[in-house]
């Protein structure tokens, strides 16, 4: 059983939203160049009939711990599916995957999906099956209509060894990529039940929700969560590595405004205050 794809609108006003957000960017940030920047924006009031705006949307780009909301999505299908069984073991690896974006919880996650593990080099024949195999969740997401993605790749701190650096070479020399247009469309589709049942996409955004009144708390606070007014609600998978600042969120305003934004900066990974700007931005036009 294969999701329902959403058509999302063109809205010349949700656009300007977006294009005022992006100038304004720019102009505060000088130093921030047209090729280290993207953005999804998706209006959710009418979630029957949204609307998209884009700024390099379809950019292939290092996804940093972003990836790690296609991979939710994927073991919640496979599980409504039969092809993975349900256990406290998965949950707890889901959990700590979305909440504490640990890699190793990740890692499982993914050899679930896909049948494989890490491991030492192997025969060329045996790693042409081993990478079939790891391709599935690109598989799915492209029976889906998502384009211009690779989510075959755990993620790594140190870098692959083994067959993951096996396959990589012989395969698939570039890292995981995603764009801001599948990401936000991906958060849209959990946020309206259209991934999976509803009561797996309600599973899916409590790990997704993020505590705004904890200050402690880095992916409400650091990211998208940053530029929201008192009274929001948030949910979000940001991802950030040495070069990279991403985040995806789906936001409530306390007006009633419901949006998706998806913010990806190559480049600029100390410059905090970049993703969180745009976020302000954004609001500023949703409470007029």
């Amino acid at each position: 059983m294969l999701c329902t794809m959403t058509t999302f609108g063109a809205d010349p006003n949700l656009q300007r939203v977006l294009d005022n957000a992006v100038q304004a960017t720019f102009k505060k940030f000088p130093d921030l160049k047209t090729n280290e920047f993207a953005a999804t924006l998706i209006d959710l009031r009418d979630a029957e009939n949204p609307s998209m705006a884009s700024f390099r949307s379809d950019e292939r780009i290092y996804p940093a711990s972003v990836i790690k909301l296609f991979y939710l999505a994927a073991i919640h299908r496979w599980m409504e599916d039969g092809k993975a069984t349900d256990t406290p073991e998965l949950r707890r690896a889901m959990k700590d995957m979305i909440v504490e974006s640990l890699n190793e919880a990740t890692g499982l996650v993914v050899d679930t999906l896909t049948g494989t593990t890490s491991g030492p080099e192997m025969p060329d024949a045996e790693l042409k099956i081993w990478w079939e195999k790891r391709n599935a969740v690109n598989h799915y997401f492209t029976s889906l209509g998502y384009t211009n993605i690779n989510v075959s790749k755990k993620p790594w701190c140190e870098g692959p060894y083994g067959r993951e650096m096996q396959a990589t070479k012989a395969f698939e020399p570039r890292r995981n990529a995603l764009t801001t247009d599948a990401t936000a469309r991906l958060m849209s589709e959990i946020v309206t039940h259209k991934v999976v049942t509803p009561a797996r996409c309600d599973q899916m955004m409590e790990l997704l929700h993020r505590d705004m009144d904890d200050k402690n708390n880095a992916q409400a606070h650091s990211f998208i969560g940053a530029g929201l007014p008192h009274g929001s609600k948030l949910w979000s998978k940001a991802g950030w590595t040495s070069e990279t600042r991403h985040d995806c969120a789906y936001v409530e305003l306390p007006n009633g405004a419901k949006f998706v934004l998806t913010v990806f900066t190559v480049n600029h990974a100390n410059d905090k205050e970049i993703i969180p700007f745009v976020a302000r931005t954004v609001v500023a036009d949703f409470q007029k």
